[in-house]
């Protein structure tokens, strides 16, 4: 393809009586170049349509957004990998946005960073349910990420009862081998009994719980999840765009198993898009406070009726 100026010297020339040949030997181009641009001064070379490397997986990826329209660039890679695609993130997110509709602007929040082993996040997201048999049961997840780091953690759960809330930040605390400071969470009747401004009640056996670890808690204002967005965005959303999608679980364990291996091998050592690094490098594990000598029991506990055949039902289980 020529430039403008020499379109123009074609035709300069062929007005001033040059022949094709002669103007053609004057600026060093072909005659059917030449001609070319003598009949159509517009005329453009060909577009060459370069190959991408997602043309020979494009079947696949249409097969994956059947099963989840909503599945993330990152989980689309993960499995298009399992069949020989060898290219980046980038390349499949620039596909993706030109075969799914845009999504609406969102409100914009100023961005909180806080120091090293200062501040946790936690939240629960609701994974629809897990069927044993002819029974479902409901199915949960509870985040708790420390912020600096944006280590994860996540334990899957059929409840969100008081109990269950305790052993799962105590199954955190072990994680990340100490505790924070502070513990931000939003008014889930675990952790708050009343949100009035700026009054605070708290649930008493939630801060029995904490007591031992010395942790503050914060609670966030009603309707303002983005006081928690670490979590919010960086963890339940996270988890529900990257590791659930195309799978199937066959047990609550074999659920958690996956969710661990994900957790270590996935989502804790990608490069964080807002930190520039990956979690598990950019968490100090002595920078947490040491846990106490004695951890509190967060076992489930209730009073049964025994039948006249010794039978007792517990968490609708007989």
């Amino acid at each position: 393809m020529i430039n403008q100026r020499a379109i123009f010297d074609i035709h300069r020339l062929a007005n001033d009586g040059f022949s094709v040949r002669k103007i053609a030997a004057t600026l060093g181009v072909d005659r059917q170049t030449v001609q070319k641009y003598l009949d159509n001064p517009m005329a453009q070379a060909a577009k060459r349509t370069r190959q991408s490397k997602l043309d020979p997986f494009q079947d696949d990826i249409a097969r994956l957004l059947e099963a989840d329209p909503k599945v993330s660039a990152a989980v689309i890679r993960q499995r298009l990998q399992q069949r020989g695609f060898d290219g980046g993130e980038t390349i499949v997110r620039a596909y993706l946005s030109r075969v799914r509709p845009r999504r609406q602007a969102k409100a914009a929040f100023i961005r909180f960073e806080s120091d090293p082993g200062v501040q946790c996040q936690i939240d629960w997201g609701h994974f629809g349910s897990l069927t044993y048999g002819h029974t479902q049961r409901k199915l949960y997840c509870l985040a708790v990420i420390e912020c600096y780091s944006r280590l994860l953690y996540l334990e899957f759960t059929h409840s969100q009862r008081q109990e269950t809330l305790h052993r799962g930040l105590l199954g955190a605390f072990r994680f990340f081998q100490g505790t924070p400071k502070e513990l931000v969470h939003d008014n889930m009747l675990t952790a708050v009994i009343e949100h009035r401004g700026p009054v605070v009640r708290f649930n008493e056996q939630f801060l029995e719980f904490l007591r031992p670890f010395h942790i503050n808690p914060i609670a966030c204002n009603v309707n303002q999840p983005q006081e928690k967005g670490k979590v919010e965005k960086g963890a339940i959303h996270y988890i529900r765009h990257n590791f659930w999608p195309l799978r199937s679980f066959t047990s609550l364990d074999d659920l958690q198993a996956q969710a661990n291996q994900w957790r270590d091998q996935v989502a804790n050592r990608r490069v964080h898009r807002t930190t520039g690094f990956r979690p598990v490098e950019r968490f100090d594990p002595k920078v947490m406070r040491p846990l106490p000598e004695f951890l509190p029991d967060c076992r489930d506990a209730t009073v049964a009726k025994v039948h006249r055949d010794f039978a007792i039902q517990f968490d609708g289980n007989a």
